[in-house]
């Protein structure tokens, strides 16, 4: 059972560090990549090699944002969008997977996540406080169904049912590249190391002589919190609509779209997913938030080893089963 503690900071690296090796500390690195501020962190005994696999680890968020960032003219998922309605596209075994692993989510949670979004989702722009009109959603809102996208497993090719479609892997890319980095640091022999990318962390072992302490961030207030978690060896994402957005007649837009309306989610404020594994907690948490709390709770409580906590649009804090709220 995960414990809830209340008030801490976001993300704590002042637990005590571990023991079993005096001569080593911790190693970190911050840098902008995949639209975000992604973080490295990792406990080694030699210098040369902990900056070493630092960078390697930086490596790795570059060569999945160059494959996956709809941004990149010429990244792999670009070449998709632009040409699988008319053709069959031949890409990666490693985005074939991505996307069928999204796919199957999609049919878990009924749709409400949907990497074609984005057949909508490109016609916001959050930073300029662009929405589109009426008119321009119900245009363009059968293109989005993940039914669309066919999948050729025999050869990794990916076909688009119809014209206007698009995919975009934006709400599970940083949790899928937080646990690729953790997955390149443990083959390497790091035993201990953080990996985060926005709202994406992935754990590796525990900080020391206790877990890693994660902030839950209050959606009302930049600075405050809502309580803390403690934690190891774990993935952890939360999904608010704090995150892009702008307000305009009193309406709140931001980036966590509805795939049935192609309009922002509006039943709650954030929700935050625990599990295994990052690609899922990010997929999840941004399932959970279209879905509601009531629903979103049910489906979490159907998935053995994942966990939510949920605030909604009353600011009211719900929890799944396995977080003991004391």
């Amino acid at each position: 059972m995960l414990k809830l503690m209340a008030h801490c900071l976001i993300m704590s690296a002042l637990c005590a560090a571990p023991v079993y090796n005096a001569q080593a500390k911790w190693f970190s690195a911050a840098q902008d990549k995949m639209g975000t501020r992604v973080e490295v962190q990792l406990w080694h005994d030699d210098a040369e090699q902990a900056e070493r696999l630092i960078a390697l680890a930086m490596g790795e968020f570059d060569r999945i944002e160059a494959a996956m960032s709809t941004y990149l003219a010429d990244s792999e998922i670009t070449r998709v969008n632009e040409t699988a309605a008319d053709e069959r596209v031949i890409v990666s075994p490693e985005l074939f997977g991505l996307i069928d692993r999204a796919l199957q989510l999609s049919a878990t949670t009924n749709g409400a996540f949907d990497i074609t979004y984005d057949s909508v989702g490109q016609l916001y722009d959050f930073r300029a406080g662009i929405h589109p009109a009426p008119e321009q959603i119900s245009s363009r809102l059968q293109t989005i169904d993940y039914r669309h996208v066919h999948l050729d497993r025999e050869t990794s090719a990916i076909h688009f049912a119809r014209p206007g479609v698009r995919i975009n892997l934006g709400g599970i890319a940083k949790g899928y590249a937080v646990e690729s980095v953790i997955n390149v640091l443990r083959v390497a022999g790091v035993t201990n190391a953080l990996a985060t990318a926005g709202g994406d962390s992935r754990l590796l072992g525990d900080r020391g002589n206790g877990p890693w302490i994660v902030g839950v961030r209050d959606p009302d207030n930049t600075d405050g919190l809502l309580t803390r978690l403690a934690l190891q060896d774990e993935a952890i994402s939360t999904s608010g609509d704090y995150e892009r957005f702008f307000i305009e007649d009193d309406v709140r837009y931001h980036h966590i779209l509805n795939p049935s309306t192609g309009r922002s989610a509006g039943q709650v404020r954030s929700v935050t997913v625990i599990g295994p594994d990052a690609m899922m907690t990010d997929g999840l948490s941004t399932s959970v938030f279209v879905l509601g709390p009531d629903v979103g709770l049910n489906l979490i409580e159907s998935l053995d080893g994942y966990e939510t906590l949920i605030v909604d649009i009353d600011h009211r804090v719900r929890f799944s089963s396995g977080i003991d709220p004391r």
